[in-house]
């Protein structure tokens, strides 16, 4: 196998909603709220679901690779329920390898309610379910050693059964790639990823606010200097102005795509890894993996969803 993820699995639940059924429950329009098991049990019952789609940040990546035609695959714990099944379809319908074995868990399938107004305003009710309790006993040593790369995903990392699953799958690794996923994730976990990103990881993708926090850089400069200093391959997406690959001493910088029609930036980050990482196992340049990177980023902003 070329890569594995290993992530949250999230399945997103599509259904269209009216604007009193929001403020009937007490939503938001627009916005995204995490909610718990027995707020999604009630609010699961009320709808009709138009549409899942298996996602989660590297599960979109991992399907961006698939579509190029990689064989790749997706650890990602859901539970032995009617969603959990729905998730593990959609993964095999991408011709993704989907490689845990589910059970029947105490807690259900995680899921992100994506409610859709008349307006085309998407809510968001997400409910992380059992998808955050995978363990050192969830990672098959054998899946590992099999991939040329693993791609862990930040938002799953916390302490306890997951730091075990990320330790395990990192020491079998030939070669290990993270997503830095998100800044407040980045704020809460900053020893640890720093650690990670020093001496553990050989790629890793972030955004220039994500990885400016991580090292409490004050200049694009410093981050530039702090990656040169690793030797690691670190890259950088920067919104309009493009984004960066430093890899040892070499900077390489590709320029973003002008005048898009911009429609959903919901992952965005996602299919830009999965452009990038396409590049590496294919033998491209990183000038290439970053232009690739760009180009599957630029189709999936300008249109609804997370899948080209």
């Amino acid at each position: 196998m070329k890569i594995l993820g290993i992530g949250n699995a999230i399945i997103d639940v599509l259904c269209k909603v009216s604007d009193k059924f929001l403020s009937e429950n007490s939503l938001t329009k627009g916005t995204m709220k995490l909610i718990d098991e027995n707020e999604f049990k009630k609010l699961i019952s009320l709808i009709k679901i138009e549409e899942t789609v298996s996602g989660g940040s590297v599960a979109n990546s991992i399907v961006g690779l698939s579509q190029l035609d990689n064989k790749v695959g997706f650890l990602g714990k859901v539970s032995d329920d009617n969603l959990g099944k729905k998730y593990e379809d959609g993964l095999k319908k991408e011709n993704v390898q989907y490689l845990y074995n589910k059970k029947k868990e105490d807690i259900p399938t995680g899921s992100c309610l994506i409610l859709i107004t008349p307006d085309s305003e998407r809510t968001m009710c997400t409910f992380l379910g059992t998808a955050g309790k995978i363990s050192d006993q969830d990672v098959n040593e054998a899946d590992i050693k099999n991939s040329e790369i693993i791609f862990l995903e930040g938002y799953l990392w916390d302490e306890g059964e997951p730091r075990k699953a990320f330790d395990k799958a990192i020491y079998h690794s030939k070669k290990t790639a993270m997503s830095l996923s998100d800044v407040f994730c980045v704020e809460r976990h900053k020893p640890y990823f720093l650690d990670l990103v020093k001496n553990k990881l050989d790629i890793i993708f972030a955004n220039e606010q994500e990885i400016k926090s991580l090292i409490d850089a004050k200049s694009f400069e410093e981050v530039v200097s702090f990656s040169k200093q690793i030797k690691k391959n670190i890259v950088v997406t920067r919104g309009e102005k493009g984004s960066i690959s430093v890899y040892k001493d070499d900077l390489t910088e590709c320029d973003a795509k002008k005048n898009l029609n911009i429609k959903d930036l919901t992952g965005a980050g996602d299919l830009f890894a999965a452009g990038y990482l396409h590049g590496l196992i294919n033998n491209f340049s990183i000038k290439q993996s970053l232009i690739k990177g760009t180009e599957m980023s630029s189709k999936i902003i300008q249109k609804i969803g997370a899948r080209i």
